[in-house]
């Protein structure tokens, strides 16, 4: 390849990121002035006399070690960010998938069938309301040891919005479906496959992208309250009794990324698994 033709294709690159930039323009000004202006009042406030909390430039003062070296391990509970949150999203992924099967396949069940519905649905009201902090001395109390009990909790508050849309997709299917699926003669697998399914997925990942944020939120309050397990709910609890404030700020922070992300994963994974025209 020739200097010149190396020169174009540099240029070529340039301008299409910059075009790409330009459209995306629009969509990025308005957050990022919102976040510039909070950035303000918070620092303007961390200033006034009698405060207490650090503004954000302490914050990036006190913790620039732990926003520098992320991955840094010395054993036990020492970990970086990175290692506290692999941690955390270890547990929430292996729960959140528990909750995702028993999930659907318990909504499906009460869904198809109103006797067992009309059986569990108030053992199901009245679990459904109940704290994720809640269950924490009770699976605590059965399990006897804190990592089995976090992922307890996460599991028990994630199932509930996937059980319930998942039941509410399968009961929402237009009749016009079913009655297709009467003159074809389907037989269960097929109606399973061919109608239920494809018309409860909506429902059913909506229930999925509300149960990943609680999931996350779950992990946080089961961390906390449960001592020597490495995870960002911990890492919180541990600088807020060592009086570090700024890590708990900064831990506070990445709690929020991560959870943003996930939604969007899940997002992204809806568009590429449910039909364009059932969204």
């Amino acid at each position: 390849m020739t200097v010149a033709s190396r020169r174009r294709n540099n240029t070529n690159f340039d301008n299409s990121l910059i075009s790409r930039l330009q459209k995306q323009f629009p969509d990025l000004m308005p957050p990022a002035i919102a976040l510039i202006i909070f950035l303000v009042v918070w620092q303007a406030f961390s200033w006034l006399p009698g405060a207490t909390l650090p503004g954000p430039i302490q914050v990036i003062q006190d913790t620039w070690m732990l926003i520098m070296y992320p991955f840094y391990d010395r054993g036990g509970i020492d970990k970086g960010l990175f290692w506290q949150i692999w941690a955390s999203l270890q547990r929430v992924a292996i729960s959140y998938t528990l909750a995702a099967i028993v999930g659907i396949g318990v909504g499906i069940a009460i869904g198809v069938n109103k006797t067992i519905y009309k059986a569990l649905d108030p053992l199901f009201q009245l679990l459904r309301t109940v704290p994720p902090l809640a269950w924490v001395p009770i699976s605590l109390a059965a399990l006897r040891q804190n990592e089995p009990a976090a992922l307890f909790v996460i599991f028990i508050t994630a199932i509930w919005p996937i059980l319930i849309n998942t039941y509410v997709g399968v009961t929402q299917i237009p009749q016009d479906y079913n009655n297709v699926a009467k003159v074809l003669q389907l037989n269960k697998k097929d109606y399973f496959f061919n109608i239920l399914i494809p018309a409860a997925l909506p429902y059913i990942f909506t229930g999925l992208r509300i149960a990943i944020g609680l999931a996350w939120l779950a992990i946080i309050a089961a961390e906390i309250v449960m001592s020597g397990i490495v995870g960002i709910g911990f890492f919180i609890w541990d600088a807020y009794q060592n009086n570090n404030v700024s890590e708990v700020i900064l831990a506070l922070v990445y709690i929020g990324v991560v959870g943003l992300l996930l939604d969007k994963l899940m997002a992204w994974i809806q568009t590429l698994i449910v039909p364009a025209e059932q969204k």
